[in-house]
């Protein structure tokens, strides 16, 4: 069945007019959002400790600015974009106190909500707008007069205005131009903290490791190495982006080809399948939320640990040498968008 992506066409004009926007987190996405909302003509407000570096953000940007509180107070829509161990905290001592009848809550990861981190009051709209891309992407597509497409959740209607809210917000930063998908809050945390997890932070780092780790325990180079199984990579991701497999298939020799259909199966096999069904089922049973907040609770001892861990493996320590040989990568992008400095 084919599934639905919205445009701004499909978006009721005014949707949001006239709304007042408080922006709770001035950070990579609180900033975007803010200034692509200001530049498609909405009443927007950061919510900012005064002196902090989200309040030296949005003055550099000319985005009004208030205490969290006070932007909170009279707003029509309440953009929660903190991280998400702090929103809970935030949401009890800022938002719900001081949020007027009516006023929607929106979030651009469903972890809070999904989770029962929080639980907003039976008279607020509870809507998700999350772009697929980091905030300098977002903010740097929209000033070319294009998008990044995101996806959009309604978790409760309590106003009849939740549906109209979501879409408006997401015309506003962008999202809409790039094409909107309708999802649910469920569907957009598990999915997103699988994809995380499994493939493209965890999967991936542990993928890159485990070849360099082979490569040099069987005498070669660990330069060599390094490129072969952590340089290179950017390339293939870059086609599996463009254009996915088929792409790359398009451009990569006819001996890397017959190596990725022939050996690929042989490392990502029915067992590494198993595997991430382990770690699905820990994301869906509340597991891994669990157990994050525990660590969190407690300091994060294991996270810093682990952290701290992966920044000493050897092909971190031979990349760092290596990259100080690479002048392109502090270079300054032509055209870059200001946003991306930040």
């Amino acid at each position: 069945m084919a599934i639905t992506i919205y445009t701004n066409d499909d978006i009721r004009p005014g949707a949001i007019a006239g709304q007042r926007i408080a922006i709770i987190g001035y950070g990579s996405q609180g900033r975007a959002h803010a200034r692509n909302l200001q530049d498609s003509g909405h009443d927007v407000i950061a919510g900012v400790r005064h002196g902090g570096k989200g309040w030296r953000h949005a003055n550099e940007d000319g985005v009004p600015t208030a205490e969290p509180a006070d932007a909170v107070r009279g707003a029509d829509v309440i953009a929660i974009l903190t991280p998400d161990m702090v929103q809970a905290e935030i949401y009890r001592t800022i938002v719900e106190p001081n949020a007027k009848t009516g006023a929607a809550i929106l979030f651009a990861h469903g972890f809070s909500i999904h989770y029962r981190r929080i639980a907003p009051r039976e008279d607020m709209d509870v809507i998700l707008v999350a772009p697929k891309g980091p905030g300098d992407l977002v903010r740097r597509e929209f000033a070319r007069g294009r998008g990044v497409p995101a996806l959009f959740a309604i978790q409760h209607d309590a106003t009849g205005k939740a549906r109209d809210r979501a879409m408006g917000y997401a015309r506003g930063i962008g999202g809409a131009t790039g094409g909107l998908i309708e999802t649910s809050f469920r569907e957009e945390t598990e999915t997103d903290l699988f994809g995380e997890q499994a493939v493209l932070c965890g999967g991936a780092k542990e993928l890159v490791m485990s070849g360099f780790n082979t490569l040099i325990e069987a005498g070669y180079q660990p330069e060599i190495a390094y490129f072969e199984c952590m340089h290179e990579l950017k390339l293939i991701v870059d086609l599996f982006y463009e254009g996915g497999i088929t792409k790359m298939n398009a451009f990569i020799s006819e001996t890397a080809k017959w190596g990725s259909v022939s050996s690929g199966p042989r490392v990502i096999n029915a067992d590494t399948r198993e595997r991430m069904k382990a770690v699905l089922a820990d994301i869906q049973s509340g597991k891994f939320a669990e157990d994050w907040i525990a660590e969190n609770e407690t300091g994060k001892p294991a996270y810093d640990a682990l952290v701290k861990a992966d920044s000493e493996q050897p092909i971190e320590i031979v990349g760092q040498a290596l990259r100080q040989r690479m002048a392109w990568l502090n270079a300054p992008q032509a055209g870059a968008h200001p946003a991306q400095a930040a």
